[in-house]
């Protein structure tokens, strides 16, 4: 029995580095796609095996990267689709900066994920549908971007969503009412000139007319 722990116990051991060293080539990814004029992300270092001691970035006991916390951090660039990698990440906060380009369809691979804040921030395209496959989401605050095209119905699956925010972009078409949408409020969804208002299951069809 002895012998079966002490051979389980290695095996952890040899797999953890390979997870550091993908999650912090993740990490490492994001530092070099973004400008970082107040050195935030200073001790983002490559060299070194664990993210875990990175500033802003948190984990659990298996040294697996649950939060990153890079809220208000004056940074600007783009997102970029390593930040899939994150198998645990619970919760990316990068709120109140001044990230440009889409929202990476990659984001969809973080089943672990617990609350998404992107809002002010300048993100352009559409929300992809991929995110509906956040099934522990609960937060998903996406508004003051300039994000474009449909609300994905397929977010409607998504049955732990407790708050979202959509207001303040450019979306168009109308507003999914089903599963968890048929809580959310008109407050989710103002200021976006170009939606239509709310689905009528049976009477207007969700994709008529041209938007982009």
């Amino acid at each position: 029995m002895a012998l079966w722990i002490l051979f389980h116990l290695f095996f952890l051991y040899l797999l953890a580095p390979g997870n550091a060293n993908l999650e912090g080539d993740a990490l490492y990814a994001l530092r070099r796609a973004v400008n970082d004029p107040d050195n935030v992300l200073q001790s983002w270092d490559p060299t070194l095996v664990d993210p875990c001691t990175w500033f802003h970035v948190t984990c659990d006991g298996e040294n697996r990267v649950t939060r990153l916390d890079l809220g208000n951090a004056k940074l600007s660039g783009k997102l970029v689709p390593e930040l899939g990698k994150l198998e645990r990440l619970q919760y990316l906060e990068l709120y109140m900066n001044n990230l440009v380009g889409p929202i990476p369809a990659e984001l969809g691979g973080l089943k672990s994920l617990i609350s998404l804040d992107l809002y002010y921030n300048n993100i352009t395209g559409p929300i992809p549908s991929s995110l509906s496959n956040l099934s522990n989401l609960r937060f998903l605050r996406l508004n003051s971007n300039r994000l474009t095209g449909r609300i994905p119905r397929q977010l409607t699956k998504l049955k732990n969503l407790k708050i979202l925010d959509v207001s303040n972009n450019d979306l168009c078409g109308t507003i999914p009412t089903a599963g968890s949408f048929s809580k959310f409020t008109e407050e989710s969804f103002v200021n976006n000139p170009r939606l239509e208002g709310p689905e009528l299951m049976g009477f207007v069809r969700y994709d008529v007319g041209d938007c982009n």
